[in-house]
């Protein structure tokens, strides 16, 4: 039994659900959202309360379960409140610039680099902080990832992208004689 999967989830007052051939769509104030839901798992919306159901008991639909119920959790958080994620650029030089719908980032390289924000997902930049902010857990996650990997910070100094809520393990450098 997946404990995940058999929690229902409340659906609050201004949000609309509408599950019909295999496809979730989940419609609130900030947006919407749709997925196509596997076939061997259940929606169930009841008045306000949607619950997750399987047929089969083997390894995979449990982890489908479990896995569906989190992402329309997910889902139903996004369109009432949104979610947001915070990226530190630590180093002498580095710097993001946002221009319109591309944040121009400075991290040491020869030359800037351009990152083009995908649909849905909005950022402002204060000094050192990149906020992303969207509807789409798992759009904001990989955006913020892959802005990671442009300069993955570096355990001497710490220089290069990081999440805010991120430690950095630190090395010690070499010693003198």
């Amino acid at each position: 039994m997946s404990r995940v999967g058999k929690k229902p989830i409340t659906i609050p007052d201004k949000i609309k659900i509408t599950y019909t051939g295999g496809i979730l769509n989940v419609q609130g104030e900030k947006g919407t959202l749709t997925r196509t839901i596997h076939p061997d798992v259940h929606v169930n919306i009841d008045g306000k309360v949607l619950t997750v159901a399987i047929d089969i008991m083997d390894k995979k639909t449990r982890s489908l379960w479990g896995m569906t119920r989190a992402v329309i959790a997910n889902m139903v958080t996004g369109v009432s409140n949104g979610f947001e994620r915070a990226l530190e650029i630590n180093g002498i030089g580095y710097r993001a610039e946002l221009k319109g719908n591309h944040i121009e980032f400075n991290l040491g390289y020869s030359h800037p680099i351009d990152f083009s924000l995908p649909d849905g997902i909005s950022a402002k930049v204060e000094k050192n902080v990149i906020r992303l902010s969207g509807i789409d857990k798992e759009l904001l996650g990989f955006t913020a990832s892959t802005m990671r990997r442009l300069r993955p910070p570096e355990p001497y100094k710490g220089k290069g992208v990081k999440y805010a809520e991120e430690h950095i393990q630190r090395k010690a450098g070499k010693t003198g004689k």
